[in-house]
């Protein structure tokens, strides 16, 4: 699903003009992004929580040839589905 489609679904089932859906939607991803630069946790009940994890540089391997390959340490986005994404991706056989 591409932002235009959320921000459709979103119009369809709220009075507001699409622009302003938008907007909201813009704000939404820039604040979730400037809290993570900041290394804060964020969290959106009934879907999952947001969090930069710091992965250490290692030494990895090109399958294709084998050789050795330097990868340089960096900050990676981590999500964790909360409890009703779970509820809701197991189905109803989860319930029983």
């Amino acid at each position: 699903m591409t932002k235009i489609e959320i921000v459709d679904k979103i119009g369809e089932n709220v009075s507001f003009p699409k622009k302003d859906v938008e907007k909201i939607l813009d704000q939404f991803v820039k604040i979730t992004q400037d809290a993570l630069k900041a290394n804060e946790k964020v969290s959106v009940t009934g879907l999952g929580s947001f969090s930069v994890k710091d992965r250490k540089a290692r030494i990895a391997r090109n399958p294709k040839t084998g050789e050795k390959v330097d990868v340089a340490a960096k900050r990676v986005v981590k999500f964790k589905a909360g409890k009703d994404l779970n509820e809701i991706l197991a189905g109803p056989q989860a319930s029983n």
